[in-house]
C-alpha cells in the first residue's frame, strides 16, 4: 500500500509540473497560417515579435497568428536566417505579452521538457517528454539545396506537423528551444535557445537577415582518444557524419569520419563551437581546421561561402 502511495505522489508531482508549464507557456504560443501551410510561433518581446521556423516562413511574407484565447492578429515576416532555421514575425494588433526565455546551454540529458504548438491546426497542444541527445547537427534537403542545422536539441517529446516553431520549455516554463522538426518515430528536434540564437533573434530584429558564413558539415560530439586528450588538453572534439558534396567543407577535404579538434585555431566540442564562429566576417577567408584522422592530425583549409536561401 506504501508503494502504491509513493507511485501516486511522484505520478502527481509529474503531472503537477507539466500543467504548470502548459498554464504559463501556452498563452504565448500561436498558430500561424501564411498561404496555405503553417505551424506554430512564440511571442518573445512584449511589442508583439514571434519566433519560429524559416521553413514555417518559406518564401511568405505576411500571415495571421491565432492564439490560445482565440484572439487573431496579422502579422509581417521582419527576417529569416535558414542556416539556424529561426524566423522573426512582427504582429500588427496587440498580441500576449512575452514568455520568458532559458538558456539551452544549460541542459542535460534526461531532463523535463515540453513541447507546445498547434499539431495537425490543433493549437494549443502539449506533450511531455525528456532531453534525449543534445549537440545534434541535422542536414535538411531542400529541391537541389542542402542546409545544416547546428547544435540542435533532440527529445522524445511527441511532435508532428504544425509543432514546428512552437515552444520547448523547461520545468520552470522557460522556452529553452523552438521545435524544429520529426526526423522519424519518437524523435522530435527543436532549435536552441541560447547566447548564440539568441544573437541571431537580435541580427534578424535590426536588419531583417544574418549574413552567415557555410561550411556544409554535420556532426556529433565524440570524445578524444585518451593519448590526444592528454597532448591536447582537449577532452572532446566534433565527429563528421556528413560532408555536403560540393560544399566548402567538401573542398577543404574533410571527410566523414574525421573528429573535428579546432576551427580557427579555437577548440571544438560540438556543433555549436562551429556554428557561434560562422557570421559573415569569415566569408571568404581562410579557416583553418584540425581534425584526427585514423590517428594522426591533419590540418586543412576551408573558405567558408555565403549562406544564401
Amino acid at each position: 500500500m506504501v508503494a502504491v502511495s509513493e507511485e501516486e505522489d511522484v505520478l502527481d508531482a509529474y503531472s503537477r509540473a507539466v500543467s504548470a508549464v502548459a498554464a504559463s507557456v501556452t498563452p504565448h504560443v500561436a498558430s500561424v497560417r501564411l498561404g496555405q501551410g503553417g505551424g506554430s510561433a512564440v511571442v518573445f518581446a512584449d511589442d508583439g515579435h514571434l519566433i519560429t521556423n524559416a521553413h514555417v516562413v518559406g518564401r511568405h511574407r505576411r500571415g495571421v497568428a491565432t492564439f490560445a484565447d482565440g484572439g487573431e492578429a496579422e502579422f509581417v515576416v521582419v527576417g529569416a536566417d535558414p542556416l539556424s532555421d529561426l524566423a522573426v514575425l512582427r504582429t500588427r494588433d496587440p498580441a500576449p505579452p512575452a514568455v520568458r526565455f532559458g538558456d539551452a546551454d544549460r541542459l542535460v540529458v534526461g531532463q523535463l521538457v515540453v513541447a507546445i504548438g498547434s499539431p495537425l491546426g490543433f493549437s494549443g497542444s502539449v506533450t511531455a517528454g525528456v532531453v534525449s541527445a543534445l549537440g545534434r547537427a541535422l542536414p535538411v534537403r531542400s529541391q537541389r539545396t542542402t542546409r545544416v542545422i547546428e547544435d540542435v536539441i533532440q527529445t522524445d517529446a511527441a511532435l508532428n506537423p504544425g509543432n514546428s516553431g512552437g515552444a520547448l520549455a523547461d520545468s520552470a516554463g522557460r522556452v529553452v528551444g523552438v521545435n524544429t522538426a520529426v526526423a522519424g518515430i519518437g524523435l522530435g528536434l527543436a532549435v536552441p535557445i541560447n547566447a548564440t540564437t539568441r544573437r541571431i533573434i537580435d541580427t534578424l530584429l535590426v536588419e531583417g537577415r544574418v549574413q552567415r558564413a557555410y561550411l556544409g558539415v554535420a556532426g556529433v560530439p565524440a570524445p578524444l582518444p585518451d593519448e590526444v586528450a592528454e597532448r591536447t588538453g582537449q577532452s572532446a572534439g566534433l565527429r563528421v557524419m556528413e560532408v555536403v558534396q560540393g560544399g566548402p567543407a567538401h573542398r577543404a577535404g574533410l571527410y566523414p569520419g574525421d573528429l573535428v579538434l579546432t576551427v580557427g585555431r579555437e577548440r571544438v566540442s560540438d556543433a555549436q563551437g562551429i556554428q557561434r564562429q560562422l557570421f559573415g566576417e569569415v566569408i571568404g577567408t581562410s579557416l583553418p581546421i584540425t581534425v584526427l584522422r585514423n590517428g594522426a592530425m591533419v590540418d586543412v583549409i576551408a573558405t567558408p561561402a555565403e549562406l544564401v536561401s
